[in-house]
């Protein structure tokens, strides 16, 4: 048997499921547990101030100066933590599978206050950008996850065929689950079809089944095929109780990508630090102006994500600071950091925040969703 040293063993624990330390030790205070002592300090944190492309590394954070912008912000995030520990408990609980005993977790007090501002109106968002890769699917689920966590009441449409975001979700979407393809095609109501996810109380999915893959095709010869989402969702919306619709869509600009753009108010862009990324916003954002110029006059761009962003290359700083030039208003002050755990959390059909709070990439999505929370409602006042 080939020798492991004690880090590796503990991921290769983790990552099976053996007994051991728990992903959130640290935020629970396990004894003994601290970020020196844990693989997941190795990994870098986001940005979170305006203008700034530095990350902090994990062992400076206790060195590090109060983040702008948090100030207001700081009790939300705590009661969006203690919500997404909450809702760990309860998929445990549903499964019937006792978590491990520790101390600190037991008698965890959860705030039943709404941590985020609710809007004034529904805000329907579309996270799009043909390009593959940048991180749309895990903005959607993250984002959502952290809004719902905070409070308010979320919609997740899933538009892409391969479901991913139904996946991360904790949603079934096997070929025999209806869902967004009878929303469109057969006219059904989202009401009858939305599912509940595991990930918060107040949040709901469309899924996606591979029976969209032949939707593009089918939408083609459709009476309105542009605006069959737009009005499932303004009739969802006259009779269901919702804060944030978000609209995952495929990475291409397609009939269903078109739908979306056509059924959003907003639109959200993640955009990775990399340089392939910017050359696929110009051709994205002459398809926002033809859509507002012919199907909708309301769509606008309010947020750019800067996601997968390394603190180790210069290549990351540069691109971000691009971005920040060309969108100053758009772009959140949070850039998601490449994350371990990000990438892990959806084969085990969850967030990252509810599968490893502790870890930098929850962090990250947690100030994202609060940022896009406090902006939406600061806009509407």
């Amino acid at each position: 048997m080939v020798e492991r040293s004690a880090r590796a063993g503990d991921e290769v624990e983790s990552a099976l499921g053996w007994p051991g330390r728990p992903p959130e030790a640290i935020a629970l205070g396990w004894p003994g547990v601290s970020r020196e002592t844990d693989p997941e300090s190795d990994e870098t944190r986001s940005p979170a101030v305006a203008g700034s492309t530095r990350i902090e590394r994990a062992e400076d954070r206790e060195r590090s100066a109060p983040v702008a912008g948090e100030r207001d912000g700081e009790s939300a995030v705590a009661r969006m933590a203690g919500a997404a520990k909450s809702a760990k408990r309860a998929r445990f609980d549903a499964d019937e599978t006792p978590p491990v005993e520790r101390p600190d977790d037991l008698d965890t007090p959860v705030s039943r206050e709404t941590a985020l501002p609710r809007p004034s109106e529904p805000r329907i968002i579309v996270v799009a950008n043909q390009k593959g890769g940048v991180g749309k699917t895990t903005s959607t689920v993250n984002i959502a996850t952290g809004l719902a966590l905070g409070g308010l009441r979320v919609l997740v449409i899933d538009l892409d065929p391969q479901g991913n975001a139904s996946t991360a979700l904790g949603v079934e979407h096997h070929e025999d689950v209806p869902g967004t393809y009878e929303v469109l095609l057969e006219g059904a109501s989202i009401a009858d079809h939305a599912v509940a996810s595991p990930e918060a109380e107040t949040l709901s999915v469309l899924p996606a089944t591979i029976n969209l893959a032949g939707a593009e095709v089918q939408l083609v010869s459709s009476v309105a095929r542009e605006t069959r989402l737009r009005k499932a969702v303004a009739k969802h919306l006259e009779t269901a109780e919702v804060d944030y619709v978000l609209l995952d869509c495929p990475p291409s600009l397609g009939l269903l990508t078109l739908n979306a753009l056509v059924a959003a108010r907003e639109i959200l862009i993640p955009i990775q630090c990399e340089y392939y990324a910017l050359e696929g916003v110009s051709q994205l954002m002459n398809t926002i102006n033809l859509v507002k110029g012919e199907l909708n006059d309301d769509l606008r761009l309010s947020t750019v994500v800067l996601t997968m962003f390394d603190a180790r290359t210069r290549l990351s700083s540069q691109v971000a600071d691009e971005v920040r030039q060309h969108f100053p208003e758009q772009t959140l002050d949070t850039a998601i950091p490449r994350s371990v755990r990000i990438s892990e959390a959806p084969s085990y059909g969850q967030s990252v925040i509810t599968y490893h709070l502790a870890s930098a990439g929850a962090e990250a999505y947690l100030k994202v969703s609060e940022e896009i929370a406090r902006r939406g409602a600061k806009e509407n006042a």
